[in-house]
């Protein structure tokens, strides 16, 4: 386990001297004390850091900023690595339009740092006072960020949050751990698991923060990221969670490590991809979607980002919802490797080692969901030995937080995993 962890930050937003202050440049306008970057009324989906990289930029424009300066100010308790900075920076112009556009925002003063050259308006302030820490009602308090190395060397980021008795997510399709932190879609989820476990998840290798330029995406890739990340938390036991393409690599790791899972609970997951469904319209149509997001990924075409969403998240979604599910895939994934990751979820075939799960499993599956088919959660509940299946009255890929099935989900896994029995002994 030497050498497996590089560095630690914490997600929670900081910015040195926080005031409520709005500023103008050029067609945006960046909300400091809503945390937002707007552009003609519509939201550009940035990480926590790049959002915080660009406001010390900001505040300071006209005037070059160290490098060292920069990370002092974004990762105040922190010691990372220059390449996290340099990442900030890439995603700053990439939202900022730098190429498309021609116009620069943002002037690079080699080996020494960066400065915001482009005209700012300051158009409102309020008196400077102590600023409570920017989290959902909610969340919890605070998550921290990891990576570890697999043994081909791809980086993986980790997130750990809670305490008491672990539960590990296996990585699904798409993750950003520091995004997700703030995400209408997925925050109730971290609520709800760490007010009970020590909870881990991941951004599998290809998206979110791991690394992106990889040579190997497979199912057998994806297991090796979870087995990485399993060893670097320093966990010996633990419920397992495997969400859609997550429960493959759930699947086979605990056939492979029966010793080392207590509990595996499946939620929309799948043992066979396109390729073994028999299926060939359903294969057709997916190959079409492949081919619209190397095309088109990342832009904001919106009748393909209305349907991207409309996929995964079809019932009560509000605006909101519908805006986080979309931007996500414009700061997960480039378009290649969107794709990538997609042609390996179809080849996924762990049928055969159905029946060889000998660790005690909840099957969970929407019976309207539009992405995983129901049948697919079916097959799982049938030939997991002892398997219980609890279908879910939502045509959601993702549980969303006020739909009825959400309650029953939290319900049903709070029995399957003793929560109630725990909070008991506790009291």
């Amino acid at each position: 386990m030497g050498g497996l962890t590089f560095f630690c930050y914490f997600s929670d937003i900081v910015i040195s001297e926080p005031t409520n202050v709005l500023y103008e440049f050029g067609p945006f306008r960046l909300e400091v004390d809503e945390h937002r970057l707007v552009r003609e009324g519509h939201s550009i989906p940035l990480t926590g850091k790049a959002f915080d990289t660009l406001c010390v930029l900001v505040e300071r424009h006209g005037k070059l900023v160290s490098k060292q300066d920069l990370m002092s100010a974004v990762w105040p308790e922190t010691t990372v690595e220059e390449n996290n900075l340099d990442r900030n920076i890439s995603a700053l112009r990439k939202a900022l339009g730098e190429q498309a556009n021609g116009q620069s925002f943002i002037e690079t003063v080699p080996r020494v740092g960066y400065r915001f050259i482009a005209p700012v308006t300051e158009i409102a302030s309020k008196a400077p006072g102590p600023k409570p820490e920017r989290r959902h009602v909610g969340s919890p308090a605070r998550q921290q960020i990891r990576f570890c190395s697999t043994s081909d060397g791809v980086r993986i980021a980790w997130a750990n949050v809670g305490s008491g008795y672990p539960l590990v997510k296996a990585a699904n399709w798409l993750n950003h751990l520091d995004y997700e932190w703030e995400s209408p879609v997925w925050k109730h989820w971290i609520a709800e698991l760490t007010k009970h476990h020590r909870f881990v998840r991941y951004d599998e290798r290809g998206n979110g923060l791991s690394d992106w330029e990889v040579k190997e995406m497979s199912a057998e890739a994806w297991v090796q990221d979870l087995e990485t990340v399993v060893d670097a938390a320093g966990i010996d036991r633990f419920a397992l969670m495997g969400i859609s393409q997550g429960g493959a690599p759930a699947i086979t790791y605990a056939v492979e490590h029966p010793e080392r899972v207590s509990h595996l609970i499946l939620v929309g997951a799948y043992s066979r991809g396109f390729e073994h469904r028999d299926d060939p319209e359903a294969l057709k149509a997916r190959r079409a979607f492949e081919t619209l997001v190397r095309l088109d990924w990342g832009t904001k075409n919106p009748a393909f980002s209305f349907n991207f969403a409309d996929l995964y998240v079809p019932q009560n979604a509000t605006p909101e919802h519908q805006e986080w599910f979309n931007d996500l895939r414009r700061v997960s994934a480039s378009p290649e490797n969107a794709a990538r990751i997609m042609e390996a979820c179809d080849k996924i075939n762990v049928r055969a080692l159905l029946p060889s799960v000998s660790v005690p499993t909840i099957v969970f599956h929407s019976d309207g969901d539009r992405a995983v088919p129901p049948d697919e959660g079916r097959i799982l509940a049938a030939e997991i030995p002892n398997a219980r299946f609890v279908p879910l009255s939502s045509a959601n890929h993702i549980l969303l937080a006020d739909e009825p099935a959400w309650g029953v989900f939290v319900e049903e896994l709070g029995i399957f995993l003793g929560w109630h029995d725990t909070d008991a002994a506790t009291n």
